[in-house]
């Protein structure tokens, strides 16, 4: 049985723990044994035991990549459990202690961001590549974003696989299920809706969201609804911006909600306004299970998720007009919606599912550990 231990920082549940999660769903357990070395406190200790992991807590490394002492906590977790492989989620920490305890060592980098100039040219550039390439056997990039954002940032496209980020289908709900929550949010029979699910950061563009559907109300449309899933620290800017522009009417901010399947269910058109950090949306696979078409915005890996004017539209991010020119199409557009959920949901299927994920993960393992032995 082979060993692999995760490392992960978060002491939330944010993307990089929802990928590891839904990795362990398909996991060959006939050949690998799930570790997780986590933040002591961190709320995925319960979720990735019940997963199946067996989770470590290590004081330290909350919410944090680098730190020194974090890299000698973690070398004595290494050296007593023995593990034959580590898998860091953008701990830096858990890399370098992997290497001076002589295991090998995969990175994931999970966001796609804009690369700062200091990354981009020398010296910066030369000591971002030798510390990638030096602490990590092989990095998996979660999308060609993620891909070339690393590139951009000198490290060599020999040492990167792009793994595509796989998630389990979204169950079907009931007609009788799907009714009672259209009536529990009153959103009249007929409405067309729309709906974002995602942590309300500045950079997931719900204020050009905000924008669109002002524009949209400004043209005389109704018949829609858009709502707006998730708690975080622009929470109250949002809210404000909402009061201030009339547009509450239409747009719902729901908070956080323990239903994201049944909220899927409801939806007629999923959204992605961001414009930073955006790799592979999670949230874009679990719509997509359910034959869920999408706009979203061009930024990072969507329009590797979203496939324009086929599964979905995708729009220039922060441009809420053209955001509202395409949500103006696909609701006076059903059929045209229907047959984008369709592609979408095939397009799931080839290569989004939580199996293919896992195995090209896996593949990876066994690759690298053939290369050590």
């Amino acid at each position: 049985m082979i060993r692999v231990m995760n490392v992960i920082s978060d002491t939330n549940i944010g993307g990089a723990g929802r990928v590891l999660l839904n990795y362990l769903r398909y996991a060959d357990r006939s050949r690998f044994v799930l570790l997780a070395a986590l933040p002591r406190g961190s709320l995925l200790k319960a979720p990735l035991e019940e997963a199946g992991a067996r989770a470590y807590e290590v004081d330290g490394i909350a919410d944090r990549s680098w730190n020194r002492a974090d890299v000698g906590a973690l070398k004595e977790l290494f050296r007593q459990v023995k593990p034959d492989l580590v898998h860091t989620h953008g701990c830096l920490s858990g890399r370098v202690a992997a290497r001076a305890c002589h295991i090998p060592v995969v990175y994931s980098r999970h966001s796609a961001f804009p690369v700062p100039a200091r990354l981009r040219y020398p010296p910066g550039r030369w000591v971002n590549k030798l510390v990638n390439e030096r602490y990590a056997d092989r990095i998996i990039a979660v999308s060609p974003a993620a891909r070339d954002n690393l590139i951009q940032g000198g490290v060599s496209s020999e040492k990167i696989t792009v793994v595509m980020n796989g998630t389990a289908p979204v169950p079907r709900a009931s007609e009788e299920e799907q009714t009672a929550l259209r009536e529990e949010l009153a959103i009249p029979p007929g409405t067309a809706v729309f709906g974002i699910l995602a942590r309300l950061e500045d950079y997931k563009g719900h204020l050009h969201l905000v924008e669109a559907v002002r524009l949209l109300k400004g043209r005389g449309r109704d018949g829609f609804v858009v709502l707006a899933a998730g708690t975080g620290p622009f929470e109250e800017a949002l809210a404000r911006a909402v009061r201030d522009s009339g547009t509450g009417d239409r747009l719902k901010l729901l908070g956080f909600r323990s239903d994201v399947a049944a909220l899927l269910n409801i939806l007629d058109v999923q959204l992605n306004c961001s414009y930073g950090t955006e790799a592979t949306s999670m949230a874009l696979l679990e719509g997509m299970s359910l034959g869920l078409p999408s706009i979203a915005s061009d930024y990072g890996g969507n329009p590797w998720v979203v496939k324009d004017g086929e599964t979905g539209l995708i729009f220039p991010s922060r441009d809420a007009e053209a955001l509202a020119d395409a949500m103006e199409r696909l609701m006076d557009r059903p059929g045209e919606r229907a047959a984008m959920g369709r592609k979408a949901r095939a397009f799931y299927e080839s290569a989004f599912t939580g199996e293919a994920f896992a195995k090209n993960t896996e593949n990876i393992y066994l690759d690298i550990l053939k290369g050590a032995k």
